[in-house]
């Protein structure tokens, strides 16, 4: 049981220039017993309102220098406090406030909302066991024009979509990984890194680009350039939803459309999932 969707922003000043960190916040914890489901018996209960406000007192004491480290401080503190905790699982996701520039140069007060893929992270520890650190990026909406196709899939009587050699391929990316055991890792940096990893396995050289024969494929090549670049990366796991657009038939106005008007095709939408782990 737990307490979910603790939302708060976290402000702090060094010198003149503000700092913002706004997130949200879901922690489950396991018991020792299930007397409170069982018999009742709330005794070892700690209340989901006791849970909100440690996680807002953290933030206050600790600050949140990243999302990750403010999950492994909630998971320590349940542990290190609770001796009727045994499991203690943390997700935290942040709300990407980037700070305004004008001229190049950063303002010191004020930020816009940038939604280029929303940053989370998980951290769990069962009593006696090892702290496990999980990240990822959500909601990141991919688009190239050209250099994917579809061709050469299985026919039987139920098929009707033709094969395609020249496509939109546009989704709505979904990426976690594990870091395995935790170590003293410099999570914004690694974040950073494999945020670019996807975008270059995506989209190819920014001068020619790179074919994608299927979404399937696209994902794997995501996942294994992500393996050979980060070497903190145990597991990835890739998920890829994808928007079909249609080429609007204008001839019934007299004209030809190759390609240049096209209507996205929201319901149904195909989905692509893969996990890929080092041996």
């Amino acid at each position: 049981y737990g307490k979910n969707t603790i939302k708060f922003l976290r402000l702090h000043k060094e010198g003149k220039k503000d700092f913002v960190k706004e997130v949200e916040v879901c922690t489950h914890l396991r018991l020792t017993s299930a007397q409170e489901y069982l018999d009742g018996n709330n005794s070892l209960v700690i209340p989901t309102d006791t849970i909100k406000n440690i996680v807002l007192v953290l933030a206050k004491k600790n600050g949140i220098p990243t999302i990750e480290q403010f999950a492994i401080d909630i998971c320590k503190h349940f542990m290190t406090t609770f001796c009727q905790v045994v499991y203690v699982k943390t997700y935290v996701q942040e709300v990407p406030w980037q700070r305004l520039q004008e001229n190049g140069v950063p303002h010191i007060h004020s930020f816009i909302c940038a939604p280029e893929g929303i940053r989370f992270c998980e951290a769990e520890q069962c009593r006696n066991g090892p702290l496990v650190v999980s990240a990822g990026i959500k909601d990141l909406k991919l688009m190239k024009t050209t250099m994917s196709g579809f061709e050469g899939f299985y026919k039987n009587e139920h098929t009707t979509l033709p094969e395609r050699h020249d496509r939109i391929l546009c989704g709505e990316l979904f990426c976690k990984w594990s870091y395995g055991e935790n170590k003293d890792f410099d999570f914004d940096c690694i974040w950073n890194k494999i945020r670019e990893c996807i975008l270059e396995a995506f989209a190819g050289p920014p001068d020619c680009g790179e074919y994608s024969p299927s979404y399937q494929k696209t994902v794997n090549s995501i996942q294994m350039h992500v393996l050979s670049k980060v070497s903190q990366v145990q597991i990835i796991e890739t998920m890829l939803n994808n928007t079909f657009y249609n080429v609007v038939d204008m001839k019934n106005l007299g004209l030809t459309n190759d390609k240049e008007v096209l209507v996205p095709v929201e319901t149904p939408y195909g989905s692509c999932a893969c996990t890929l782990a080092r041996k």
